[in-house]
């Protein structure tokens, strides 16, 4: 080589980059590099399988060359994935490409290891909102690239272990994602696992960052306790990574909703708080989507003849009996339309408001659209966050002022069966 090109050492400094300040472990083996070049037709068959089930549920199932037989396990060691078995190298919220991710700790391979070399079957569980499987989707092309990146990523994660793994990501809101029972009862279904008396519970366990952990000094407050009521719905203990990784103290929890708050209040039928005062009336509800107007209707009104009606059939010359205005009616001036065209006919108007908070009808909601079976006569669908948000910032508090003959206040109470009540009682959000 000319003198000329050669590299030296001058007073002006080396030409060799400074050292970094710590070592990262490298997301990318030396067997992957090598199996890059390596001609398709000698490649090995791929260890990692991905499935779609219902255009939103992404399992990937990897499976080892082995030559150990397979004997079915009754232990699940379940976790969440970012925050959790890793994070992002970049130090963002969500990872930038592929490589964008480091462990969580550098005890996680060994520790997953260990726990399958003690029978567990291990599984992530993560919900990945930003991913979408849709095939119709206006924005597909951006939609692979990202779900191409994910698919990358996990094989990077997955390619350091040498024993089986499943991965299953709720990219919907549906009855897969946490804390609801999907992906859990998906995951027992491809480990042939009977949903009620197959796995070991008490030995089964899963950890996430999702706790209901409040901000403490340096520390950011979880995003949700989606993790610790995926755990409470399924019956297995729960731990933080702080915990199960670094063998720290549990640390307080909150959840911002809890159904069983409300338990004290579930009945298994309704004592209508009202009567039909008037021969000809009109009620007017007032209630966020959700908060039992359905139900107050058909248990309490209908047995007196009310019916239900639209702005149509109120604007109608004759009444054949006393009738329901049935939405939601946030607001003075939207109630103030049913007011005028009651009073236009010489007809008393009446009120009952449904005191439901948004949360509690938001789970309503939910249970009513994903509790297969068991609830939805009507198969309403499941409605977005906005119908509640929008209701709670419209909201006034109806009033006699606003010229209703009485106000009548009904306060939720669930009504079911035990099959129905157990299944309301889980978390669902």
């Amino acid at each position: 080589m000319p003198a000329d090109l050669k590299r030296t050492s001058s007073a002006r400094g080396s030409v060799s980059p400074p050292p970094s300040k710590r070592k990262v472990e490298s997301t990318t083996t030396n067997k992957a590099v090598a199996n890059f070049f390596t001609p398709s037709s000698k490649k090995e068959p791929d260890r990692l399988v991905w499935r779609v089930v219902d255009e939103t549920l992404l399992i990937g199932t990897y499976t080892p060359k082995s030559d150990e037989p397979r004997s079915k396990r009754t232990k699940i060691a379940a976790f969440d994935l970012d925050s959790t078995l890793i994070k992002t190298t970049s130090g963002k919220l969500f990872s930038q490409d592929a490589t964008d991710w480091q462990w969580w700790n550098p005890s996680v391979p060994a520790t997953l290891r260990q726990l399958y070399m003690d029978g567990y079957n291990i599984a992530i569980l993560t919900n990945q909102g930003r991913l979408s499987l849709k095939t119709d989707s206006k924005s597909i092309k951006q939609d692979q690239r990202s779900l191409t990146v994910f698919k990358s990523k996990v094989n990077a994660i997955l390619s350091h272990f040498g024993f089986p793994l499943i991965l299953l990501a709720a990219t919907g809101r549906d009855k897969y994602r946490k804390p609801r029972m999907g992906m859990w009862n998906e995951l027992l279904e491809d480990l042939d696992l009977d949903i009620d008396d197959g796995p070991d519970l008490e030995a089964s366990f899963f950890v996430g960052d999702a706790g209901g952990r409040p901000a403490m000094s340096g520390v950011q407050a979880d995003h949700s306790c989606s993790d610790r009521d995926l755990a409470t719905n399924v019956g297995i203990e729960f731990k933080t990574p702080e915990e199960f990784f670094l063998n720290e103290k549990p640390r307080s929890y909150s959840r911002v909703f809890d159904p069983r708050d409300f338990l004290d209040q579930l009945v298994d039928g309704v004592v209508a708080p009202i009567t039909k005062a008037n021969a000809l009336d009109v009620v007017t509800f007032c209630g966020s989507p959700a908060a039992g107007k359905s139900t107050f209707f058909w248990t309490a009104l209908k047995p007196l003849g009310y019916e239900r009606v639209n702005q149509d059939i109120l604007k109608s010359a004759e009444h054949p009996s006393s009738l329901v205005r049935y939405n939601t009616n946030a607001d003075i001036d939207t109630r103030a339309v049913w007011v005028q065209l009651a009073k236009k006919f010489g007809i008393p108007i009446r009120c009952i408001y449904f005191t439901a908070p948004a949360k509690l009808c938001e789970h309503n909601d939910t249970v009513r659209a994903l509790a297969e079976g068991i609830f939805n006569p009507e198969k309403r669908q499941i409605l977005p966050h906005a119908a509640f948000s929008s209701y709670a910032s419209r909201f006034q508090e109806p009033s006699l002022t606003e010229g209703f003959h009485d106000i009548t206040k009904i306060d939720f109470q669930f009504q079911g069966d035990a099959v129905q009540r157990q299944a309301w009682a889980k978390y669902w959000i």
